[in-house]
């Protein structure tokens, strides 16, 4: 599903006024106390190294609420209606700024509860410095939902098989890898993605990575699903 890129990073600089199609922050937080907790459209804090985003960038959302207990155990209650286009992407961010060839390592570990319906991908996006290049990698994904671009066969890379698309939102290129099966826990070993994308593909140079984020992409969940990161890591050198 083709979808504008620049949201995830600069939409709660660049946007904050922009309109929904719906009120924002009629969804409940966690019933639980947590560190930190927002119902607003950008609503954003940082804890312990990770900056989390309650992003809900997409035209058409309904209420999205997000809770932290830290940068890596946090959830939303979200209730988006059941319609085409990305909602929002909440997600937790942690900055490289590295470049890949200064790069010894860049591994993420994550472990998801998500729900068995709506429609949604548990992602990775990852940006180089530039926001010329994007980096998706979808762990699972459920409801109708698919990456923008054409297929460029699959590959087994950094721990995990992907279908592999590429494509170009007018802003950006698009490189999206696919699990071509489901998971809510592992470890993606990052970099030799990178490379990948960088020696064998040639599809970029030595760019600098930026962000490095992870969180849901949602497109709809209607009557309130629940999306949950249990614990997440993020490790370069």
């Amino acid at each position: 599903m083709a979808h504008s890129t620049l949201r995830k990073v600069t939409m709660a600089v660049l946007a904050p006024a922009m309109a929904l199609g719906a009120t924002v922050g009629l969804a409940s937080a966690p019933a639980s106390a947590a560190v930190w907790s927002s119902c607003d459209q950008w609503g954003n804090t940082t804890l312990n190294g990770y900056t989390l985003y309650n992003n809900i960038w997409g035209s058409g959302a309904g209420s999205q609420c997000i809770w932290a207990n830290s940068g890596t155990n946090w959830g939303v209650n979200a209730n988006h209606p059941n319609t085409g286009g990305i909602k929002s992407y909440p997600n937790a961010k942690k900055v490289i700024n590295k470049s890949i060839t200064s790069l010894a390592s860049l591994t993420s570990g994550y472990n998801v509860s998500v729900p068995s319906s709506g429609a949604y991908n548990t992602s990775y996006d990852i940006w180089d410095t530039g926001y010329k290049y994007e980096i998706m990698l979808w762990v699972n994904k459920t409801g109708a939902v698919g990456p923008l671009g054409t297929s460029q066969g699959t590959v087994t890379l950094g721990g995990h098989t992907w279908t592999v698309y590429k494509g170009n939102n007018g802003s950006n290129d698009v490189f999206s890898f696919v699990r071509t099966s489901n998971s809510t826990s592992g470890t993606v070993n990052v970099l030799p993605i990178l490379k990948w994308i960088k020696d064998t593909k040639g599809w970029f140079g030595n760019v600098t990575i930026g962000d490095l984020q992870f969180g849901f992409e949602i497109t709809s969940s209607s009557g309130g699903l629940n999306f949950t990161v249990n614990s997440e890591s993020v490790s370069s050198s």
